[in-house]
């Protein structure tokens, strides 16, 4: 079916954050000919008893299927008059189009509205001549002394302790039972948590703290006002905890043997050396992602623009996840706290589009090819098996988006003063 678009009445109408609604009338009597068309072959398909094939009466259909027949024709004629009204006003949707007012009488002009946002039209007046600092991050002994620290906390091991009541980052044996008027209610169950990380309420930690391996008290627990199931904040319960055992993690020493053991280091300060080029690395890539940062929003402060709620809650969806299994009210509160930082997020993804599309940076194939070539050169891989597994996983767009962004950024960068920061 292809409609004459001179037989469609089409008001267009802009509304705010790029969405629009087309108006469309299409005459009764195409209306009436697609609703007969739709019937009459209905009717040659249908087999009913009493009725020859392909000869059952349109009173017949008419009266079994009306609805049916109804529904059809209106799928299939807002379908076409939406997409012969889109090639007309030459709009290319970037979310599905919502139907509205749907107005059908037989013998009467069929009259619907469609909603649906369009990409933003970008224009970026000013994309130079800002001052932007550039933070100095130095990596200092301390800091790879924190490094070697967790290293050693990550590979220790968990030794018995004699008596005495356990101390944070030890590791403790309970058992606790809920009580309710003082009586046990249910099964106690037993936990191990490592004090002071974050396994259990502050008040649970404290009262696991005051007892000695084989001790039993009765405590009271608040649930804290920052506790992340709302409905629990404040809530108070009755807990007869038991200190079951305690344990101590045993530190590995700080030497050449132990830093032979985290990989190919021949000593203590060749495993030094390489966390400390490790941390530089990481303090280049901070104080480049905090040069991006303000140049991004020097942009959009000298050229605001407005994005497209559907851009926004796609946006919005992709950092919840999946939320099906979620308290309904929960992921609407979360939606609406991440929402703020969604759109500046959108707005800082599309100047970086607009910018690689108008200055012509976006990622070259023989870019991406040398990018995988030397990604196969290091992973002692062929080009071949990088590239399909970048393909399967999806890190093939991250790549192509990756390169581009460095692109526009130095694009960027050249147009602005990038001074270092004062101290």
């Amino acid at each position: 079916m292809t409609f004459d678009v001179a037989e469609l009445k089409i008001a267009l109408e802009q509304k705010e954050h790029w969405r629009r609604t087309l108006s469309v009338t299409v005459p009764a009597a195409l209306v009436s000919r697609q609703r007969e068309e739709i019937a009459h072959k209905l009717a040659r398909r249908l087999k009913l008893p009493g009725f020859r094939s392909g000869k059952i009466p349109a009173s017949v259909v008419e009266k079994k299927f009306g609805g049916a027949l109804d529904q059809e024709m209106l799928d299939r004629v807002i379908g076409e008059a939406y997409r012969e009204a889109l090639r007309l006003e030459d709009l290319q949707p970037i979310s599905e189009g919502e139907v509205e007012e749907v107005h059908y009488k037989p013998s009467e002009d069929l009259t619907f509205s469609i909603s649906f946002d369009v990409r933003p039209v970008i224009e970026l007046g000013r994309l130079g001549g800002f001052a932007v600092q550039k933070p100095d991050l130095v990596v200092r002994d301390e800091d790879v002394d924190r490094v070697l620290d967790r290293l050693r906390q990550q590979n220790g091991t968990w030794a018995p302790a004699e008596g005495g009541p356990p101390t944070m980052g030890d590791l403790a044996s309970v058992s606790v039972l809920k009580l309710v008027d003082g009586q046990p209610d249910g099964d106690a169950q037993d936990y191990d948590l490592v004090l002071g990380e974050g396994e259990a309420i502050p008040d649970v930690e404290n009262a696991i703290l005051a007892l000695e391996p084989g001790e039993t008290q009765d405590f009271t627990a608040s649930f804290p006002e920052d506790y992340p199931n709302e409905a629990r904040r404040g809530e108070k319960q009755h807990l007869r905890i038991t200190l079951r055992a305690r344990k101590t993690r045993e530190l590995p020493g700080l030497d050449d043997d132990f830093a032979r053991t985290l990989g190919a280091f021949e000593d203590l300060d060749n495993l030094k050396n390489k966390i400390r080029e490790d941390l530089e690395k990481e303090a280049r890539d901070q104080s480049e992602m905090a040069v991006r940062g303000q140049l991004l929003q020097n942009i959009l402060d000298a050229n605001p623009l407005d994005v497209p709620t559907s851009m926004v809650e796609r946006y919005i969806d992709s950092l919840l996840g999946d939320t099906s299994d979620a308290d309904a009210d929960m992921v609407a509160r979360a939606r609406e706290q991440i929402r703020p930082e969604a759109t500046q997020a959108v707005r800082r993804i599309l100047v970086i589009e607009r910018v690689a599309e108008t200055q012509d940076l976006r990622a070259t194939e023989e870019e991406l090819d040398e990018r995988i070539e030397a990604v196969a050169r290091k992973s002692d891989k062929s080009p071949s098996e990088v590239y399909a597994s970048f393909q399967k996983t999806g890190r093939m767009e991250a790549l192509e988006r990756e390169i581009t962004e460095t692109k526009v950024f130095g694009f960027l960068k050249e147009r602005s003063e990038i001074v270092p920061a004062k101290r």
